[in-house]
């Protein structure tokens, strides 16, 4: 089964990333905004109980809570059309990252880490450039505090359920 970590913000920030992948995320309906801290990867039940949910709650205890800022929107271009609100980098975020991508926990890194929440992807050129140039000149100012991070499991049709939450600085 494939899994995933991934960190939910609060519902003001996904209220305002919602107003943009309503019409232009075709994942919209799979997965609510949130900040992939783990790319998907492969499992058995067995390994998540015995050695994934573990390290993930030892990760977490270690891990104190923090706080991001988006400001501004980005893209992946010319790699893919994929139009994001980008997440300030902060060291606490890129150690999360790097701690749920220890030796211990399956799934490698495929991409240099970028936090972001995807608003946009999948356009043609033509629309990411109109799309991109309007959301480009808008100015954000949304403050978040992470405490937890979850792991999700996906469904036969492709979308993403909470499997377990990892609250940060321990239970």
């Amino acid at each position: 089964m494939n899994y995933g970590i991934a960190i939910f913000p609060s519902k003001k920030v996904q209220d305002e990333a919602n107003s943009y992948r309503k019409r232009y995320d075709p994942h919209y309906a799979l997965i609510p905004p949130h900040i992939t801290m783990k790319e998907a990867f492969e499992a058995d039940e067995n390994e998540i109980e015995t050695k994934i949910i573990p390290e993930l709650r030892k990760i977490a205890n270690e891990t104190a809570p923090f706080s991001f800022g988006v400001y501004k929107v980005s893209s992946f271009s010319p790699v893919t059309n994929t139009i994001y609100l980008k997440v300030e980098p902060s060291d606490e975020i890129f150690e999360l990252n790097d701690k749920l991508h220890s030796e211990t926990l399956p799934g490698e890194k495929d991409f240099a880490f970028v936090p972001h929440i995807t608003i946009a992807q999948k356009l043609s050129d033509e629309e990411f450039s109109d799309v991109f140039g309007s959301l480009s000149m808008l100015k954000f100012d949304l403050q978040d505090d992470v405490d937890r991070f979850q792991l999700l499991y996906q469904l036969e049709n492709g979308a993403w359920s909470v499997y377990e939450t990892f609250r940060l600085g321990g239970e």
